[in-house]
């Protein structure tokens, strides 16, 4: 379980980006974070893993307090939460299956890592998560070879092998179609089923997160505007975390394309 207490975040500037967050994720629940430009979504998945240190409060991951550990500590911590970066974040040079493999760095040191000389068990489960994700026979292709939804796989792929607690996700679909980005959704909800992983997916596809996940947080001005079900996203309730629109177009295409895949199921 992922617990955060009163997490708070204030830039040199003066700038509140974080105003005392309290928020418990269970394992195997994913989140989607939603919210405007701005309204501090980034800032707290980095302030789980501390790549953004908070300026208070604390973040536990199950019985360890991840804001009052050394960095030596935090770096054993780090290999239990896997990240997917909105970019991908991967080595263009090298193949598929040595981005996948980097996952493993924090286990297997830099040196057997520098000389590609993983465990048999590490390559047998990238060789297994690449198959997975269908990715299979691309595994000695160049990063620099692949789509950008391909590479998303890859980066999935590359957080998984960490065999994690936690996944932090930030944007996955900003540079993807709307195909592939459901797809990527999919996966990514498919994967913390079967593993009952937590997730905290940041997103600006509202009717994307709808689709897809258990449940919803939006932020506005670093705050919680709103905690609850896709369902309890009410025009209103959007009104709230971002301002006015027609939020209603936004609610029924969701209702249209689930009422699409039903047909095709």
């Amino acid at each position: 379980m992922l617990r955060l207490e009163t997490l708070t975040k204030t830039y040199k500037t003066g700038d509140q980006a974080l105003k005392g967050i309290d928020l418990e994720i269970p394992d195997g629940q994913v989140l989607a974070l939603i919210g405007p430009s701005g309204a501090g979504k980034s800032t707290m998945i980095r302030c789980i893993n501390r790549l953004v240190e908070p300026t208070g409060g604390k973040a536990w991951l199950d019985d360890t307090e991840l804001t009052g550990l050394s960095q030596t500590a935090l770096r054993h911590q780090r290999r239990l939460m896997g990240m997917i970066f909105q970019e991908y974040a991967l080595v263009e040079r090298l193949t598929v299956m040595e981005n996948v493999l980097s996952g493993r760095l924090g286990y297997v040191g830099f040196w057997r890592s520098w000389t590609r000389r993983y465990p048999q068990a590490d390559v047998d489960e990238a060789f297994r998560l690449l198959d997975r994700v269908g990715l299979l026979a691309m595994a000695d292709k160049r990063a620099d070879e692949l789509s950008g939804g391909q590479r998303q796989r890859v980066g999935i792929c590359r957080a998984l092998i960490q065999n994690p607690k936690l996944l932090l996700v930030d944007e996955p679909t900003a540079s993807l179609d709307p195909k592939t980005s459901r797809q990527i959704m999919r996966l990514i909800c498919e994967l913390c089923a079967e593993r009952g992983l937590a997730a905290i997916i940041n997103i600006h596809d509202v009717a994307l997160a709808q689709m897809f996940v258990q449940r919803v947080v939006g932020l506005r001005f670093g705050a919680i505007e709103f905690d609850g079900t896709p369902e309890e996203l009410t025009p209103d309730v959007l009104t709230r975390i971002y301002g006015e629109e027609d939020w209603e177009a936004t609610i029924q295409k969701v209702e249209d394309e689930d009422d699409a895949v039903a047909v095709q199921a």
